[in-house]
């Protein structure tokens, strides 16, 4: 599903104006980003936890040339969906809903 199928769904479900269902996912993913940002998680109830992780320094081996070489630290975003969404996609999902 690409974002315009998704505004249009989310539009539909929430009986609201594409341009207003818009302006809101917009708002809530600058909200989410800011708030990574920040170095602080972000917990919603019934899906799951965003929040910033380090990942240290290593060494990799290019397979290629065998050349050593230093992936310095960084941030990443993780994300831990809930126990419920976890066993629905164990199970294969549902199409239908």
């Amino acid at each position: 599903m690409n974002n315009k199928e998704f505004i249009t769904q989310l539009s539909r479900r929430c009986n609201l104006s594409t341009a207003e269902t818009q302006r809101l996912t917009a708002n809530l993913i600058n909200s989410i980003a800011e708030t990574l940002e920040n170095g602080d998680s972000i917990n919603l109830s019934q899906f799951g936890t965003f929040e910033v992780k380090k990942r240290m320094e290593r060494i990799v081996v290019n397979p290629g040339t065998q050349q050593r070489m230093l992936v310095p630290p960084k941030l990443v975003i993780n994300f831990k969906p809930i126990q419920a969404i976890k066993e629905k996609l164990k199970q294969g999902g549902n199409e239908n809903e």
